[in-house]
């Protein structure tokens, strides 16, 4: 892959042991010292054996890289008398992402493809300030007008204590649309639109705390406030749209969630292990519904077979425990998550499950492609990785509220096909696969995120 890149060794370690006698770093014009090496699994003074030596080095190098903050780490050392000096180079990204939103309101680019309706189009300016103070901090900011409006803003800062363990982050959304998926039928989406005004209205405050012991561990606990209202014929449409008929609901959220990271390279892994864990319990306000407890695991093995073949196999699953259950919250397949030939549908329910594998071979693997033209060094070169990808997914899930009218529901979901995978600047992924799924469906879909 692009991101790997060889270490640069002045004089080989004769001794049996060493002693790591300095660190130092270059190119980190922004990035504060104590970010990098918070990461760092050694120190000064360490005693290390030389035959592990690079093994480490190399271990940390990815750690530097997977924080996001760089577009290359490369790193040097020397050795003599048992002192090993160790210099890591990095070149550090450009931190302000102004872009301008111009996407379609639908859940994906093949949903709205159906359609082919222009006017459900968003358009505005999201910014995004990465490693804010040179601290790693993120600031967001998303202005966005059009069939859906949204304003967003959100802080993250990964360290607030002196001990350089725990984060905290904040969050305020606001969210309007004058048209709402009321109901799903035949594991379609039904939407009732309203021409003037706005039929549904979302606005959301949370604040969190994460503890942080490495790029790679991470666990936290986020406490959200949310405020959500539909115009009345909503519930005329569907009377379970909230559960009680109401137009109106107010409810807190708690969560707890831990994540262990041991990819390679976060954006588009080859080879380690993805396991998160989550359970979040809803409260509701003013007697505005029924609480419920949801339940969230996942994990994923990459495996490198070969300089350019690697495998993945990985689970999914979801638990939703309450006494009553509204529409509003029957969210299971076709959004976050999804069974690769099932773009098109939604299968809404409680519970569900999901697993994935891949074989990936490794096609183009170019480390830059320079822009004459431009000067900066954080635009003027292009990474691009090419892969070729063969998968299948399955996928049940379980509803025994809304299911009676939507046959994908309680039953094996399966797909398979292939695709082709590019990896390029500033962790961009594009997928394009033709899939083939149990129904008979067949099609070429587009997505812009890595597929597990």
């Amino acid at each position: 892959m692009f991101t790997i890149t060889a270490s640069i060794q002045a004089r080989p370690c004769e001794q049996p042991q060493v002693v790591i006698a300095g660190i130092s770093f270059t190119g980190n014009e922004i990035t504060k010292e104590q970010v990098m090496r918070q990461d760092f699994t050694f120190a000064v003074g360490d005693t290390v054996n030389a035959e592990e030596l690079e093994p480490l080095l190399e271990e940390n190098r990815s750690r530097l890289f997977n924080l996001r903050l760089f577009h290359h780490v490369t790193y040097a050392y020397t050795c003599s008398g048992g002192l090993v000096q160790v210099r890591y180079e990095v070149q550090e990204r450009f931190y302000i992402y102004p872009v301008l939103i111009f996407d379609f309101a639908d859940r994906n680019f093949n949903a709205w493809l159906e359609k082919r309706d222009w006017s459900r189009i968003d358009y505005g300016l999201s910014l995004v300030r990465r490693n804010f103070r040179g601290r790693n901090e993120e600031v967001r900011v998303r202005v966005q007008q059009g069939f859906n409006k949204r304003l967003e803003f959100s802080y993250r800062i990964p360290y607030i204590s002196r001990a350089q363990n725990l984060g905290a982050e904040i969050g305020i959304a606001d969210y309007r649309s004058r048209t709402v998926n009321y109901t799903n039928l035949d594991n379609r989406q039904y939407f009732h639109e309203q021409e003037e005004g706005r039929i549904i209205r979302r606005t959301a405050f949370s604040a969190g705390l994460i503890h942080r012991q490495s790029v790679q561990r991470q666990e936290g606990f986020r406490l959200s406030y949310h405020h959500e209202r539909v115009s009345d014929t909503v519930t005329i449409l569907n009377s379970a749209y909230y559960n009680t008929a109401l137009h109106e609901r107010r409810f807190v959220r708690t969560e707890v969630h831990k994540a262990i990271n041991l990819r390679d390279y976060f954006a588009y892994p080859l080879s380690g292990s993805y396991f998160e864990i989550g359970a979040a319990h809803t409260f509701f306000l003013q007697q505005t519904g029924t609480g419920f407890t949801t339940l969230r695991a996942k994990y994923v093995n990459y495996q490198r077979l070969s300089e350019k073949y690697s495998y993945m196999i990985g689970g999914e699953a979801q638990l939703r425990l309450a006494r009553e259950h509204a529409f509003a919250d029957n969210l299971a397949l076709g959004f976050r998550s999804l069974v690769r030939g099932y773009e098109l549908y939604v299968v809404g329910g409680q519970h569900y499950g999901l697993f994935k594998q891949g074989l990936t071979r490794r096609v183009l693997d170019i480390e830059g492609i320079k822009l004459k033209f431009i000067r900066n060094p954080k635009f003027n070169s292009i990474p691009l990785s090419v892969y070729l990808n063969a998968f299948t997914d399955a996928g049940y899930v379980v509803d025994n509220e809304f299911g009676k009218n939507n046959p994908l529901t309680n039953r094996l979901l399966a797909g398979g096909g292939l695709g082709l995978h590019a990896v390029t600047f500033y962790d961009i992924v594009l997928r394009l696969e033709y899939t083939l799924n149990k129904e008979g469906d067949r099609g070429f879909y587009f997505s812009s995120s890595f597929p597990f």
